[in-house]
């Protein structure tokens, strides 16, 4: 039987600063906003970077850390065996694709105001089986330049196509943000955010985004914060300036409705003497991917489900432990890939902080 693996860190170029946060959370000390503010986890997906000078040619695709697959895309190892990496069932309803894709993500400025599409706008305008339905666990945050952190979600005033793209051609980015939601975070919120559903990250986020596995994302800003402007591709991602309108949803929504449909509340599903695991997102939620957290103070034993999963550690330090004597040490900032075939397996931890991990599901298996 198979065992966790341990994923080298994978840092992805974006247009936006950030990054900070992310070294502090992997024990980096201070560290410094860069063009890297994402770090792809148990990632599958090659990121949609076709203008960065020098950008290798399988960015975005996470590499095993040591062992005899050492330096080997996450990627490569599933299709060298998908039945014992991702289980008959899951190959049966989605191929030999995993399903999802997890991020460590810190802004140090906003992002750009953006949409994914839906599924179905996903088939229909990019022929492929997956939209970019998301979601947002903060893990922490900072205040830049006095403003604490913030998200700009959901439309709270009646738009339609004609206004939003009179917005966009006009480049009125205030004008923009007038019709849309913006919500304080804090350390714990969860938040879902629908395909079609217009967003944008504030500064001074650091969070867990787990989503479908694509890298589709519509942008209505052409240049970044700083005024540079961005290659048309990286707004419209092939499909013109008129077409991708298509991808939004125009629907207003109170602050009460917005967050009555996208924000998440934990329940604890298993309690063991030395902790728990509590549901943050389930497929009654969203049918795209589930997210679970696993807090450890001492040990907790986790029995295989039968399905893969990305393990993101978030805070404390600690060991993996099967019977048959395979076993991991793990710390903030990890991430393992977790097989379909694996053992059963001890969480043991080692540190002074409680040692908590997130497990990012892939699909809803119908």
């Amino acid at each position: 039987m198979l065992f966790p693996i341990k994923m080298k860190e994978n840092r992805v170029w974006r247009l936006y600063y950030g990054g900070k946060l992310i070294d502090k959370l992997c024990g980096g000390g201070s560290g410094e906003d860069a063009n890297f503010p994402e770090n792809w986890l148990a990632s599958v997906v090659v990121a949609d970077n076709p203008d960065r000078e020098g950008k290798p040619a399988d960015e975005g695709l996470s590499k095993v850390d040591g062992g005899e697959h050492d330096g080997m895309s996450l990627r490569d190892l599933i299709l060298s065996d998908p039945e014992s990496y991702l289980g008959k069932e899951h190959i049966a309803a989605f191929g030999a694709n995993f399903g999802v894709l997890t991020k460590f993500l810190d802004s140090a400025e906003r992002l750009p105001i953006q949409v994914h599409p839906t599924k179905q706008a996903a088939k229909e305008l990019f022929h492929s089986d997956y939209g970019k339905t998301e979601s947002w666990y903060i893990l922490d945050g900072r205040t830049i330049d006095g403003e604490e952190p913030y998200i700009l979600l959901g439309f709270k005033k009646p738009v339609s196509k004609e206004i939003w793209k009179d917005l966009f051609e006009r480049q009125d980015i205030d004008g923009m943000q007038t019709y849309m939601h913006k919500i304080p975070v804090k350390k714990g919120d969860v938040y879902l955010i629908a395909g079609g559903t217009p967003h944008a990250i504030g500064a001074g986020c650091l969070l867990l985004e787990v989503q479908e596995p694509t890298d589709y994302t519509i942008s209505v800003e052409k240049c970044d914060l700083r005024g540079n402007l961005m290659p048309d591709h990286l707004c419209h991602m092939g499909l013109g300036f008129d077409k991708m309108f298509d991808c939004f949803t125009y629907e207003e929504l109170s602050l009460d409705e917005l967050k009555s449909r996208y924000t998440l509340h934990p329940a604890i599903v298993e309690r063991q003497e030395g902790g728990t695991v509590e549901t943050l997102i389930t497929y009654a939620d969203t049918p795209c991917f589930g997210l679970d957290r696993v807090r450890v103070a001492g040990e907790l034993l986790r029995k295989n489900s039968g399905r893969a999963c990305c393990l993101a550690v978030v805070s404390g330090s600690g060991v993996l432990e099967a019977e048959d004597g395979q076993s991991v040490e793990i710390r903030s900032g990890d991430c393992l890939f977790k097989p379909a075939e694996c053992v059963d397996y001890t969480i043991r931890s080692t540190g002074k902080d409680t040692l908590e991990i997130l497990e990012c599901l892939p699909p809803e298996i119908k």
